[in-house]
């Protein structure tokens, strides 16, 4: 239904608000420590030194900004993610920045504070943060002595309040970053446990259906056998097992139609992360892409398009990547799903399964394209954001 807003949705948005709000917290702090140190700088450099602590502030704000980008797309478990990809550019260009500031304001505290910053904006391996904050609350400690040392009595007063600031920033960016992948942990928790919920749903109605099917399937094989037996000795009788088979048929039907409403009832996003893991054990490299609100897309019509789209994949594709993505655009719902293939002189056909998916869409105003481009195949079905879900 439009405007409802699902616990599903609701949860995804919060986790993304929390993102957000982590973010731009240590920006905050990180231009607000800069540029406040930036003005003394105004006030009493020369040029020289007013430009060299702009560059300095600006590409330590920047790297601070790319780095953070890097950390929210980065796996929470890849214990080797920073041997293989290339974040130390980012780092380095942090380290010089942060130097920059320190040389132009004559402070080895802000220097070091500020690159401090950097690493802790690296997602390091497991426990590593944790002894890198508190080695750099001691480096700091030190670099703050030998700084107090060289004031004269008056300025202890300035040495206690912005660089007690500065101070601050490695191990509050550091304790942000960990309550973030807290709760980005807790939120792929909950997102495994439906799936697991969905797959477990799935065996379960499996069960129920060999077991509906194969009762009726019994029964109407009695009913005919017996049918049979009885042709040529009571017609009539033969005929009212026919019937009675007949019913029983209609029986089975029935409660298959009721097994597929429950089925039916399996939420889109879980139908999703369900045919990309069954790429993946199928040994694809699979890419994921769902809309924050997809819970309120219709399942009854995207959901049979996904599974119908997932078997073609495993059938026909024989590539090696596939992608797969549900967003809203333009008033509708569009799903796209999109595979490379070793097959590629087989031409896009109008067999029963695409058949059967565009006159399923067509039947509610939607739109199906499948293409072929060089050596992949694209399905793009697009449905009115209307339909109810």
């Amino acid at each position: 239904m439009a405007g409802v807003i699902t616990p599903t949705a609701a949860y995804a948005r919060d986790v993304s608000v929390t993102w957000w709000y982590t973010a731009s917290s240590i920006l905050f702090l990180h231009a607000f420590a800069a540029v406040t140190w930036t003005i003394g700088v105004f006030a009493e450099g020369t040029p020289t030194v007013l430009v060299l602590n702009l560059l300095g502030v600006a590409g330590s704000l920047a790297s601070a900004v790319l780095l953070l980008v890097r950390y929210r797309r980065e796996p929470l478990d890849d214990a080797d993610v920073i041997a293989r990809r290339p974040v130390w550019p980012l780092v380095v260009s942090g380290i010089v920045a942060a130097a920059a500031m320190g040389l132009s304001t004559g402070s080895l505290l802000l220097g070091v504070g500020f690159a401090a910053q950097t690493l802790c904006l690296v997602r390091w391996r497991a426990g590593v943060r944790v002894r890198l904050a508190v080695l750099s609350i001691v480096v700091i400690v030190a670099v703050w002595l030998i700084e107090v040392t060289r004031l004269q009595p008056q300025g202890y007063a300035q040495v206690f309040a912005l660089p007690f600031f500065v101070a601050l920033l490695p191990p509050l960016t550091a304790t942000s970053l960990w309550w973030w992948d807290i709760v980005r942990e807790l939120d792929r928790a909950r997102r495994a446990e439906g799936r697991l919920a969905a797959a477990q749903e799935r065996l379960r109605l499996a069960g129920d259906l060999h077991d509906l099917q194969g009762h009726h399937l019994q029964v109407i094989a009695l009913q005919l056998e017996l049918a049979e037996k009885m042709m040529t000795r009571d017609p009539e009788a033969a005929a009212q097992q026919v019937r009675a088979a007949r019913v029983s048929v209609d029986d089975a039907r029935r409660g298959t139609r009721d097994l597929a409403a429950r089925f039916r009832g399996v939420p889109l996003p879980d139908e999703l992360a369900n045919a990309a893991d069954l790429l993946r054990a199928a040994g694809l490299t699979v890419d994921l892409i769902v809309d924050v609100s997809a819970d309120r897309a219709p399942a009854d019509v995207l959901g049979p398009v996904v599974r119908e789209s997932t078997t073609n994949v495993l059938k026909h594709g024989g590539g090696v990547s596939a992608s797969l993505s549900l967003v809203r655009q333009d008033g509708a719902w569009v799903l796209v799903v999109e595979n490379d293939s070793r097959a590629a002189t087989v031409p896009v056909s109008d067999g029963a399964g695409l058949s059967g998916i565009a006159e399923r869409v067509g039947a509610l105003g939607g739109v199906m394209d499948a293409t072929r481009l060089d050596d992949r195949f694209r399905l793009t079905v697009r449905v009115p954001e209307e339909v109810a879900a």
